[in-house]
């Protein structure tokens, strides 16, 4: 059985996270937010995208 979770999702539990341990202040995940929508207009977006896209693909065969 597999179980599909969207990145997005982890990203933020993960920021969720920070911000109850007090990892990270509110003012600091805004601007991280606010960073990866405007990085996601330009065109570092393609190329962050495959990055994700071809380090999920790998992590299954971590453990073989």
């Amino acid at each position: 059985m597999t179980l599909t979770i969207p990145l997005v999702l982890l990203l933020a539990v993960g920021v969720v996270l920070l911000l109850r341990f007090k990892a990270v202040g509110a003012g600091a995940a805004m601007a991280i937010a606010l960073f990866g929508f405007y990085l996601a207009h330009t065109g570092a977006a393609d190329t962050v995208n495959q990055l994700v896209t071809a380090f999920t693909d790998a992590l299954p065969d971590v453990g073989r």
